[in-house]
């Protein structure tokens, strides 16, 4: 399982990685992960024609699209489109951040999950 990784360089330039879970645990044919840190869960409905200019992320979070996708642009030009079921960790809370847009025009429902 991955999580797609948004952060920012020294420059304040943002780029992306991939972040692969680390199972610690596994039972009943499921595998878990290490309890990680978190500060709460905020709700989101996003319109369908979002299209946020550049922006950093207000704190550390963890996005999960429940519904529909986003499109995620870093300042270094890589794009990614994050889907419905996907989770984003947002780090890029300085420098020139990053756009949003939606993506075919649907209303995305997400789950913001602050980790500080």
């Amino acid at each position: 399982m991955k999580i797609h990784n948004i952060y920012v360089d020294d420059a304040g330039e943002t780029h992306w990685r991939d972040i692969e879970v680390e199972w610690v645990e596994e039972r009943r044919g499921s595998k878990l992960s290490a309890r990680l840190p978190a500060n709460g869960i905020i709700f989101r409905e996003t319109s369908g024609d979002y299209d946020l200019d550049w922006h950093p992320a207000p704190r550390r979070q963890y996005i999960i699209n429940l519904d529909a996708g986003v499109k995620i642009t870093a300042s270094d030009g890589e794009a990614r489109d994050i889907g419905a079921g996907e989770v984003i960790l947002v780090e890029d809370v300085r420098g020139k951040g990053h756009l949003s847009k939606s993506i075919g025009g649907k209303m995305r429902h997400s789950i913001f999950v602050p980790v500080e």
